[in-house]
């Protein structure tokens, strides 16, 4: 089983780029814990997505940490990377998305995977539950995803954008509407861009995806639809949502939709720093992670 991190992120809101930010007690990345949930319910392979100037770091870094039988790749996000036979003519900085930084592991991702935020903390039940969907035979070829209560997804500094769920009575997933100015306002959760009021309850997604190899060519059918959209390719992106719209839409996969037991928390803001500090100095305290994370 393979974890695939999304660590190319500009961290536009936060200040700084947060996938590298040391918030642990011991100076550790939220990555790690993602990395070692991961690897303590069964996964052998770990792959980073980052920008083009932190592939050296982070391959040192990971590498001097995680255990020596993981296998650890690399990879930079360019915007270079694009479909044989496309062209783009273009002037872009902006990366093309997080679809587009899960298709740039085509190379060496050969079976079911993991997606998710490298710069999101995710707890061990999410990892425990996305192990035991690989590994059970009859869903060979779906996809699922790992979902969490949105109440549980705020920031006390300021709006987020949420993707809320639907699921039918299978707990499959039947759609995803982007809510993009969700927020507490005393005892009502609203998005103010549409007026929308919310329980709290509504299972949202978090981009945590156990997803198939078969995404990376829905992936690259979407991306060269987008490259020929001279209005798309100026500042749009392709996101990783919207391909999995897609084929659940499509009907030949079916997307589980899995609640989570355990507390998603992440620093979309830097207000959220000192919250994120505290929470993981509890887990450690109470021995969920060993001091040091990574044994010689």
């Amino acid at each position: 089983m393979t974890l695939l991190l999304m660590a190319a992120g500009r961290g536009s809101r936060y200040g700084k780029l947060k996938q590298f930010d040391d918030l642990g007690p011991n100076g550790e990345l939220l990555m790690e814990y993602s990395i070692f949930d991961a690897i303590e319910a069964g996964f052998t392979q770990i792959v980073v997505i980052t920008q083009k100037d932190k592939v050296d770091f982070t391959l040192n870094y990971l590498d001097e940490r995680i255990p020596e039988d993981i296998e650890l790749d690399v990879i930079a996000q360019e915007t270079s990377d694009i479909p044989y036979g496309v062209a783009f003519m273009g002037d872009r900085e902006k990366p093309w998305g997080t679809a587009h930084a899960v298709w740039s592991a085509r190379n060496v991702i050969e079976d079911s995977f993991v997606v998710l935020n490298a710069d999101d903390y995710y707890d061990k039940d999410a990892f425990i539950n996305a192990a035991n969907f690989i590994n059970n035979p009859e869903n060979e070829d779906n996809y699922a995803l790992i979902g969490y209560t949105l109440k549980e997804t705020l920031s006390a500094s300021g709006s987020v954008s949420r993707g809320v769920c639907s699921v039918d009575s299978n707990s499959n997933l039947t759609a995803i509407e982007e809510h993009l100015k969700i927020e507490q306002n005393n005892t009502t959760i609203v998005d103010t861009a549409t007026n929308t009021n919310f329980t709290g309850e509504e299972l949202v997604s978090m981009n945590f995806w156990v997803c198939q190899p078969d995404i990376f060519q829905a992936i690259e059918e979407d991306f060269i639809a987008f490259l020929e959209d001279e209005r798309l390719v100026k500042n749009s992106e392709i996101y990783l949502p919207k391909v999995m719209k897609n084929i659940m839409e499509s009907g030949e996969n079916t997307i589980k939709a899995i609640p989570s037991k355990g507390k998603w928390f992440g620093v979309t803001y830097a207000g959220d720093r000192q919250n994120v500090v505290d929470a993981l100095k509890e887990r450690t305290d109470n021995n969920e992670y060993p001091v040091p994370m990574w044994q010689d």
